[in-house]
C-alpha cells in the first residue's frame, strides 16, 4: 500500500515522516528509498524524505505501481490533495496522515529558514520569502492546502503541537492507523528515537530546529500579529489555537 506523510511546511513533517516510514518498515514495509531506487522513481521521489510533489494521476499512478505488486511503504507530500487522491483514499487503495501547525508559528519557520538560506547563499523553497508580505502570501496558500486535508474523512489528523506535547499518545495513535502494533519491541524502539527530547536538527531529514509554540509573538510586531489574526482568524478558532488581539489574549 501506498502511505502518505504529508504536513503543513515547518510543521514538523520531515520528523512526521521519519516516525511513519520507520513505524511501517519494522511492521513488515520497505523502506520508501529502496522502493524509490528498485523502481525508478528518483525523479517523482525527491529529496531525501522521498518528496512525491504534485499528486497528479501521472505521479500518483507511477506511486502505486510498487504497491500493487506487494510493497507498502511511506512517501512525503506537501501538495493539496487532487480529485485522484481523495478517489485513493475513499476505496482504501491508499492511506493518508496530515501534520499542521499554528500557521503563525510555521509562517515565522519558514521565513527564518529562507533568511538562512539567503545569507547561506543556498536557495530552497523559502528563499523567496523575503519579508513579512511575501512570507504571509505563501502561507495563505498552505493554510488552503491544510482545509482541503483537514476536511477529509479517510486522512488522520495530527497537530504538531500535540505530537510535541503529547508525543507518546500521539504516537500510539499514528501506529494504530498504520496498523503497527506498537506494543512491539522494534516499534517501541522507533517511538523512543523519534521523541521530541532525541530529535535534533543534526539527524538527516528531520527539519527539526526550534519547534516552539508561540514565538511568533517574539519576533512579529503586534501589527503584524494583527494581520496574522485577521488573516487565519477562522482556522485558528477552528482547530484550537489561541486567538490574540492587539498581542494579547482575545
Amino acid at each position: 500500500m501506498l502511505i502518505l506523510s504529508v504536513g503543513m511546511p515547518r510543521a514538523g513533517s520531515g520528523w512526521f515522516y521519519n516516525l511513519m516510514h520507520d513505524l511501517v518498515v519494522v511492521n513488515g514495509g520497505t523502506d520508501a528509498r529502496f522502493v524509490r531506487q528498485r523502481f525508478h522513481l528518483g525523479n517523482i521521489w525527491t529529496e531525501v524524505n522521498c518528496n512525491i510533489g504534485v499528486l497528479s494521476l501521472r505521479r500518483l499512478t507511477l506511486s502505486m505501481l510498487p504497491a500493487l505488486l506487494g510493497y507498502t511503504y511511506v512517501v512525503k507530500a506537501h501538495a493539496a490533495p487532487s480529485a485522484v487522491t481523495r478517489r485513493l483514499l475513499s476505496l482504501g487503495w491508499m492511506k493518508a496522515a496530515y501534520i499542521f501547525r499554528d500557521p503563525r508559528d510555521a509562517m515565522l519557520s519558514a521565513y527564518e529558514n529562507g533568511q538562512r538560506a539567503r545569507e547561506k547563499g543556498r536557495a530552497n523553497a523559502f528563499s523567496e520569502l523575503v519579508d513579512f508580505e511575501h512570507a504571509l502570501a505563501f502561507m495563505r496558500e498552505y493554510v488552503k492546502i491544510s482545509k482541503a486535508w483537514l476536511a477529509i474523512p479517510h486522512v488522520l489528523k495530527v497537530r504538531y503541537e500535540d505530537l510535541v506535547n503529547d508525543y507518546d499518545h500521539q504516537a500510539e495513535l499514528l501506529a494504530v492507523f498504520l496498523g503497527v502494533n506498537q506494543q512491539s519491541q522494534q516499534a517501541q524502539e522507533v517511538i523512543s528515537r523519534y521523541r521530541p527530547a532525541h530529535a535534533s536538527a543534526e539527524q538527516k531529514g528531520l527539519h527539526f530546529r526550534k519547534g516552539v509554540s508561540g514565538r511568533y509573538r517574539q519576533i512579529f510586531t503586534k501589527t503584524e500579529q494583527d494581520i496574522l489574526n485577521q488573516t487565519f482568524r477562522e482556522y485558528l478558532a477552528q482547530y484550537g489555537y489561541p486567538l490574540e488581539e492587539n498581542g494579547h489574549d482575545g
